[in-house]
């Protein structure tokens, strides 16, 4: 119910005779508004004071579009406002819905609106809705769509810098990502010069298509010089073995978990913490700016700041062989706190939001509240400003390919929990004194490491100490 006193407001005016002038009296509607917009820009869909926010362009609209009196101008309980999902700074939404008590006669109400709305911010209709109506609250489901590029789950794509030094040999020279602006450190690597095959070129970083999956990395020394690169091409592709594999690590999310270590600042026995998650699926590869992107779509009763980015950020860790199947059971974990990647925001967009409850209840005396009517202008919407934005972000940035190259443990070492937990160590040690009193320990050390395929793999070390220096050798067994 509002906190206002009157639901209609009436108009007295005098002419120019001085006759009075009665202007049709309006009354307030329960109505549910239903709009899209691209996030970027913006620090999120809810009003945050000094902050530029979906919410807020939205009440001044709706004010200046004759919604909203004077009087409630900036106070939104006053007319009941509640939006039926939040979303963080840059993600967008296709099926927002908003509700409240608003003035929409005279007819032309959405043109009003949208004439006072920016054209990344645009509203497609509304439905009368029953009194007792929150978009919040009657909202039983939300689906979000997260779009990920297929190069971010091939693994020696955009690799850790450290770990392209690595492989590459490189000794005080810089490595560059050829297919981004990522740039590595010096690092020290003795003998590792020159031991590699190299090819010289010519092309800019600008003329090459982030549309290739194909990994290319540079030495350069950093001021510009001739730089050498050294070709690792991939034919990774989204086939269906990788689809399966994909979509199997996604539905370990599927069902009532504890998310408390996909979120921020909650602890793990508040119940808030707890989440259903009803599916969870990539089944479909888009092209966007000729990039290719697999469509990723989550559906939930409700999601927590972070969450669906954080879920996708481990997922991906996870296809690139960065952390083991079972940290995801781990996380779920109440008495686990660990810190999860989090996959960057501008490929995560609010779908499309579910009343089912609602219509069922009041299908008889109001209005279906959905997406159906306006499936045709949100389409339209997400392909002239969602996607087309995802797509230039991803080409021109490189957004989920600079945070690939922080993938990795040194930012991240909790994804190294599942396997480092599980490794056990047997040592047998033998003293040998000799006539000279010189003591050496002799251990064979075997570690078991617990790999996600449940394989076992025994690397026996040698572990000798004398004079007070430790030194190891590897023992190659027959």
């Amino acid at each position: 119910m509002s906190t206002t006193s009157s639901d209609e407001e009436t108009d007295f005016s005098c002419g120019g005779d001085g006759t009075e002038l009665r202007i049709p009296k309006y009354k307030r509607r329960k109505v549910a508004i239903f709009f899209a917009f691209c996030g970027v820009g913006y620090q999120g869909m809810q009003k945050n004071p000094g902050a530029k926010t979906i919410e807020g362009e939205l009440e001044e609209a709706l004010y200046h579009a004759g919604a909203v009196p004077e009087s409630d101008r900036g106070k939104p309980k006053q007319y009941d406002f509640a939006r039926s999902a939040r979303t963080d700074k840059g993600v967008s939404a296709v099926g927002q819905v908003v509700s409240g008590r608003f003035y929409v006669d005279p007819p032309g109400f959405i043109d009003r609106l949208n004439s006072n709305l920016p054209d990344q911010i645009r509203a497609f209709g509304y439905k009368r809705v029953a009194r007792s109506f929150s978009s919040k609250k009657f909202c039983d489901r939300r689906r979000y769509v997260y779009l990920i590029p297929v190069f971010a789950l091939d693994p020696i794509s955009h690799r850790d810098r450290e770990a392209v030094m690595a492989s590459l040999g490189s000794g005080e020279e810089y490595v560059k990502c050829f297919e981004c602006s990522e740039r590595g450190r010096k690092n020290k690597i003795p003998g590792a010069v020159n031991s590699f095959k190299v090819t010289h070129f010519d092309t800019k970083p600008s003329d090459v298509s982030l549309s290739s999956v194909d990994s290319v990395e540079k030495m350069n020394d950093g001021e510009g010089g001739n730089g050498m690169c050294v070709d690792a091409k991939s034919k990774f592709c989204y086939g269906e073995k990788e689809k399966e594999r994909f979509n199997r690590i996604l539905s370990y999310y599927v069902g009532s978990y504890n998310f408390h270590n996909f979120t921020t600042r909650m602890k793990a026995d508040d119940p808030a913490a707890n989440r259903h998650i009803i599916s969870f699926t990539a089944n479909t590869v888009i092209t966007l700016d000729g990039i290719e992107f697999i469509k990723c779509e989550v559906l939930g009763k409700s999601f927590m700041l972070h969450q669906i980015r954080k879920m996708m950020g481990l997922a991906v860790a996870i296809l690139r062989n960065l952390a083991p199947e079972s940290l995801l059971h781990t996380a779920f974990s109440k008495d686990v706190n660990i810190t999860v990647p989090m996959a960057p925001e501008v490929g995560l967009y609010l779908d499309e939001c579910f009343f089912t409850s609602y219509n069922a209840k009041f299908e008889e005396s109001h209005e279906e509240v959905s997406m159906e009517a306006y499936k045709e202008e949100a389409e339209a919407f997400k392909l002239k400003h969602i996607y087309s934005h995802i797509g230039s972000a991803e080409r021109r940035y490189g957004s989920v390919a600079l945070w690939l190259h922080s993938l990795n443990y040194r930012n991240y070492p909790d994804l190294n929990y599942g396997r480092i937990k599980h490794i056990t160590e047997q040592a047998l040690v033998c003293k040998k004194i000799d006539e000279t009193q010189d003591t050496t320990e002799q251990a064979l050390v075997c570690k078991k490491i617990d790999e996600t395929q449940d394989t076992t793999e025994l690397e026996p070390v040698k572990v000798s100490k004398q004079n007070g220096e430790d030194s190891k050798e590897t023992i190659t067994v027959a």
